[in-house]
C-alpha cells in the first residue's frame, strides 16, 4: 500500500513508520491520522512485522502537533471527531502486540507527544523538546 503522508518500510522484520510532512514540521491532519490507522493494521496483521519504529522525517520535528491550518477549518463537531479518530489510532499503537518504539528528533508538541507516549519505548535525541503546550 502506498501513503501520501507516511513512509512504511520493513527490512528484517522491523517496520519503520515515519511521518513524512517535513515542510508541516509533521503535524497531524486528517490524512495522517487515516493513513496512521491503515498502517496500524498492517503491522498489526501483518506476520512479516516483528517490531515498529516510529519516527519523523527531517531534523526539526517528530511530530509538532495538530495541523492548526487545517483546524481553524473545523466546528466543534467536527473538530471533536478528528480528535476522537486520533485517539483511537494512538490507542491502538498502545495496545499493538508487537513492540511500538518511538525515534524522537525535534520536537514532540501536543499529538506528537501523545504518539509518542503511545508508544512503548521511546528513544530521544539530545535535540528532542517534549510538551503539551494546550494545557498552559
Amino acid at each position: 500500500m502506498s501513503y501520501t503522508t507516511l513512509l512504511l518500510d520493513v527490512t528484517d522484520r522491523i517496520a519503520r513508520l515515519t511521518i513524512n510532512r517535513p515542510d508541516k514540521l509533521n503535524a497531524l491532519n486528517r490524512t495522517v491520522i487515516e493513513e496512521l490507522g491503515e498502517a496500524v493494521t498492517r503491522i498489526e496483521t501483518d506476520d512479516s512485522i516483528g517490531g515498529v519504529i516510529v519516527t519523523g522525517a527531517g531534523p526539526k520535528a517528530f511530530v509538532a502537533g495538530a495541523d492548526i491550518s487545517e483546524l481553524s477549518t473545523q466546528g466543534p463537531v467536527d473538530g471533536k471527531a478528528r480528535s476522537q479518530a486520533g485517539q483511537l489510532v494512538f490507542r491502538r499503537l498502545e495496545r499493538c502486540g508487537k513492540p511500538v518504539v518511538a525515534a524522537v528528533n525535534g520536537f514532540a508538541l501536543g499529538g506528537g507527544c501523545e504518539l509518542a507516549m503511545a508508544c512503548h519505548l521511546r528513544v530521544a535525541s539530545e535535540g528532542a523538546r517534549f510538551s503539551q503546550p494546550e494545557v498552559k
